[in-house]
């Protein structure tokens, strides 16, 4: 879906990392950082990458970084255009994203 206009993250060191950071920023990507211990404010991409460990992660033996690129990828499309999600009733991602962009589209 293209370059994110902003990036959400906590302030886990990964994330704080100069590298991080000034990649971020050298790409027009402003950055939000939530406060420390506000973990509701991130609650849903912490859900997800919960899944990605347990579902896929952890389930899976990657020797290699092409190895882990791949099949992270694979997990992650089958998250969003196959996996039927009860917060969605039923539905997957993709499914919720393009009825709410078909409303829009209907709304303008």
């Amino acid at each position: 879906h293209g370059r994110p206009d902003i990036f959400n993250t906590d302030q886990g060191s990964q994330f704080t990392s100069f590298a991080f950071t000034t990649t971020l920023k050298d790409a027009g990507i402003r950055i939000s950082m939530d406060g420390r211990g506000r973990w509701m404010d991130n609650v849903f991409i912490e859900r997800l990458w919960r899944s990605l460990k347990y579902e896929c992660v952890f389930l899976n033996a990657f020797e290699t970084g092409s190895e882990a690129r791949s099949g992270i990828g694979s997990w992650i499309d089958y998250y969003n255009r196959r996996r039927l999600h009860s917060a969605f009733d039923g539905r997957t991602p993709d499914e919720v994203y393009a009825t709410a962009e078909m409303t829009e589209q209907l709304a303008a």
